[in-house]
Parts: structure tokens; C-alpha cells; sequence
């Protein structure tokens, strides 16, 4: 009679118990899967934060990288806006549906060009179908017209603009700032972007805290425009230039609506339920902003060398992903989407030929990814002197080719070369070691070219129609 109520505790218990698929972590039956929070800069260079060893304070930020885990070699898809978002938003190379171009430009916004195809499930899709609310706050850039609206692409809720950028007050005698809508309705905003569309979070985090949510907050900030309100200006005083100042007080705007998220999060009690990811879209234009920081990485946005291409990328999730762990094995933008799927309980199928793999068991052990995969990159700019870049990474080594950034001439990227280079050894990619290793760059070469083999020709641009171009061009 004594061992009874013990032998009903563990039937209650063994019923009232699930798996979710967290690395064997159990949870009770009544747990709602974690919320999903992807916070997303815009131009934000790989050493313009704190933790990276940024002049600019970013507190907010690398807090997430105290609580949680710093990627020391995350990658992106692309070093420009909206092929990057595309990479991203789908978890597959974009050059495989033919999306290699930023949208700012007349086209004609049809299925096969201007747009995020159709026929591509973003992850808004998929954790939809999984039982999340979705929603989007910030920037688009995926398509204009009505068929490729966010609410058409999984989205349950839309704040923000469709286009590649956004003033963040309002122009000249403007009343407020143009573009803004909430679902499909022009609203007008009149206060500092980068503060509205971190309020905005906020609210989507209270009025959605009772069911699990995916909120992508895609903040504009810091992509020129460059504006600040004088508050932020403020707290900058000893910079002498005033463009410098103010690209600080933005990136400094942006670290306080993070914070701002943060605090919602720890108000309505929901940190331990959300994991948060923080990542940049591509690297700074320092031929734009020089006051920028791409850290000690060579180049910049529009470039496949590793300022254009690696971003900070940080993710907490408080009691299960280590607090400050650091990982140092390449992984990308494309493993999002596996990862959040896995986390989910709703593994994509086969057919959706998602390009990342899911980072979860690194998340939830603090170990390094495991294998030697590589990373592929082909960017293409669509000024008439452009030429292209592309490259691969596997371990220590990237093969390279395209235009050096250091040698420019009226806009031109001029100067087309290539290289092999040893990453860990020589991060701002100096030396060209293909005569020391002519067998490993030979097999790198291999590799990409059958990578492109794989890939659409352009759906619009300078390039529409052409295939991908060969390894030896």
C-alpha cells in the first residue's frame, strides 16, 4: 500500500510528459513550443558592436552574446539587402531561384521577376502551418505588388514598408514619414522609425504572449538615411563629424529598442520561452559611411570578401543555450530555418531542399557544428562595369574571385582577381596562398563550379536571362 501512491505519481507523471525535439530536454505536455524572435540590422558592420569590439556602446546587443551564444563566423547569402533577405526568409541560395538582385529599379513585378517567387515557402510559412502567429515589423524588400505582400507570405501581421528603405522622420514639409503601412493600410508615423518599430514589437510581444509566436523584426537601421533625433545625437558629443556622429547615434537608437524588446520580454515573463536571434543583413558600406566597422575583416558590403559577407550573429535562449558561449565554425543564415523548424517539431520535408542544417544541437550543448560542409556565395552588381564575384568556403580555406573594394574609380569596382586564402590563419584575407596549396585550390574551384550548376539564371537585371557564369570567367 506504501508503494501506491508512488506507482500512481509516476503513471500521472509518465502521462503528463512529452518529448519535444530539444536535445533530449523534457517539457510537460502543456508547454507551448518556444517563441521565435529574429531581430534583423540592416547594414550593420561586423565590428560596430561592443562584443565585437565596436567603438559605439551597444549594451542591449551584447547582452544577448553574455546571456546566450556569439558566432564568431556566421555568414550571410549575400552582401546586399535583399538577396540576403531572400536567403534568409527561405533558408535555400537564392541564386537557385534566380533572385541576385536588390528590387529598386522598374520591372515588371511578375512571378519570374521583381519578387520573391511564388513558389519559394519563406519561414514565416512554415512555423505558420507549425501552429505560430506570425508577424513582421520593419523592412520588406521582397516584392511590391499585392501577390507578394508579407500577409501573402505566411504573415499574420505587417508593420513597416515594402521597398529597400525608409526615411526615419519625416521629409522636408512632410506631415510623416511615407511608406509606413500596418497590413495593407498607409499609416502615418511621425516619431523616429528605428523607436516606432521597436514599440511596435513591444506591443506585438504583449498582445500574442498566450500563444506561441514568430515575430521578424527587421529593423532598417542603420542603412542610410542617416537621421537621428538631436537625444541621440546627444550622447555622442566628441565625435567631430557630423555624419559619424550621427550613423553612432542611429546604431545607438538601434541597441535601445532591442533593449526596449528585451524588457517586454522579461516583464511578461516570456525570456526563458523565446529564443532570440540577432544578425545583421550584410556588412557596412564603408565607401558610404568610413566611420562604419566591419571590425578586422577586409572589404564591405557588395563584396564577397568577409566584410560584405560575415555579420555578427547571436543567439539566446535562457536555460538551454549556454550563456556566453562562443562558436568559431562557419555557419550561415541558411541554417536558421532547419534550426526553427526542428525546434518547432516540424522538420521541413525533403522536397522543400533547404540548403542550411539545423544548428540546434550546437545551440543546446555549446559544442562546435559537426563536418566540413562548405559555403557558396555569387553576387553579381548591375552596374555596367560590375564584375562578378563569387566564392566558396570549406575549413580554414575560401576561394575568391571578384573586384577589390580598396581600388575604385568613379563607382567602378575595377581590378577582377582571385585568391585563395586561409581564414583562420588570416582573417583580413592579405595573403593568396594558391601557389602553396594549387591542389586545394583546384578542388575548391571543382566544387563551386558544380555548385553553380545548380543555380537560375537572373529573374531581372542587367544579367536577365543569362546563366550563371562559369569559374573560369
Amino acid at each position: 500500500m506504501k508503494r501506491t501512491p508512488t506507482l500512481i505519481g509516476r503513471a500521472i507523471v509518465a502521462v503528463g510528459i512529452c518529448i519535444f525535439p530539444y536535445s533530449g530536454t523534457t517539457y510537460a505536455a502543456e508547454t507551448q513550443p518556444p517563441n521565435i524572435l529574429v531581430i534583423l540590422a540592416d547594414d550593420l558592420g561586423y565590428g560596430d558592436i561592443g562584443c565585437h569590439g565596436g567603438k559605439i556602446p551597444t549594451p542591449n546587443i551584447d547582452s544577448l552574446a553574455r546571456g546566450g551564444m556569439s558566432f564568431k563566423e556566421g555568414y550571410v547569402t549575400a552582401p546586399q539587402c535583399a538577396p540576403s533577405r531572400a536567403g534568409l526568409l527561405t533558408g535555400r541560395y537564392q541564386e537557385k531561384f534566380g533572385f541576385e538582385y536588390n528590387l529598386d529599379t522598374p520591372e515588371p513585378f511578375t512571378e519570374h521577376a521583381g519578387c520573391l517567387p511564388l513558389g519559394e515557402r519563406t519561414m514565416a510559412d512554415y512555423l505558420h502551418a507549425s501552429g505560430y502567429h506570425t508577424g513582421i515589423i520593419g523592412k520588406w524588400h521582397l516584392g511590391l505588388e499585392p501577390q507578394f505582400h508579407p500577409l501573402q507570405r505566411g504573415f499574420d501581421e505587417f508593420f513597416g514598408f515594402l521597398n529597400g528603405g525608409s526615411f526615419y522622420l519625416p521629409p522636408g514639409k512632410a506631415k510623416c514619414i511615407p511608406g509606413i503601412m500596418r497590413n495593407k493600410t498607409p499609416v502615418q508615423v511621425t516619431s523616429y522609425l528605428t523607436e516606432v518599430f521597436g514599440d511596435e514589437a513591444n506591443s506585438y510581444i504583449e498582445r500574442n504572449k498566450e500563444k506561441p509566436w514568430f515575430l521578424y523584426l527587421a529593423f532598417n537601421a542603420p542603412h542610410e538615411p542617416w537621421e537621428a533625433p538631436q537625444k541621440y545625437l546627444d550622447r555622442f558629443p566628441s565625435v567631430a563629424s557630423q555624419q559619424a556622429r550621427t550613423y553612432a547615434a542611429m546604431v545607438s537608437a538601434l541597441d535601445d529598442a532591442v533593449g526596449g524588446v528585451l524588457q517586454t520580454l522579461e516583464k511578461l515573463q516570456l525570456k526563458e520561452r523565446t529564443i532570440i536571434v540577432f544578425l545583421s543583413d550584410n556588412g557596412a558600406p564603408l565607401h558610404r559611411i568610413p566611420s562604419a566597422s566591419n571590425g578586422p575583416l577586409r572589404g564591405e558590403k557588395g563584396d564577397v570578401l568577409e566584410g560584405g559577407i560575415r555579420v555578427p550573429l547571436i543567439v539566446e535562449w535562457p536555460g538551454h543555450v549556454p550563456a556566453g558561449t562562443q562558436i568559431n565554425t562557419p555557419v550561415s543564415a541558411l541554417d536558421l530555418m532547419p534550426t526553427f523548424l526542428e525546434i518547432a517539431g516540424k522538420p521541413a520535408a525533403e522536397d522543400a531542399k533547404l540548403d542550411g542544417q539545423s544548428l540546434l544541437g550546437t545551440l543546446t550543448t555549446g559544442k562546435e557544428p559537426q563536418g566540413d560542409r562548405a559555403l557558396y556565395w555569387l553576387f553579381r552588381l548591375r552596374h555596367p562595369e560590375a564584375r562578378h564575384s563569387w566564392g566558396i568556403r570549406q575549413g580554414p580555406w575560401k576561394f575568391w574571385r571578384g573586384p577589390d573594394s580598396s581600388q575604385r574609380d568613379a563607382g567602378k569596382l575595377l581590378c577582377a582577381k582571385t585568391a585563395l586564402f586561409n581564414i583562420e590563419s588570416d582573417i583580413h584575407e592579405d595573403k593568396d596562398c594558391s601557389a602553396e596549396q594549387p591542389e586545394t585550390r583546384k578542388a575548391l574551384e571543382a566544387k563551386l563550379g558544380e555548385w553553380m550548376k545548380t543555380l537560375q539564371p537572373p529573374r531581372w537585371g542587367d544579367s536577365k536571362g543569362k546563366p550563371a557564369p562559369n569559374v573560369s570567367e
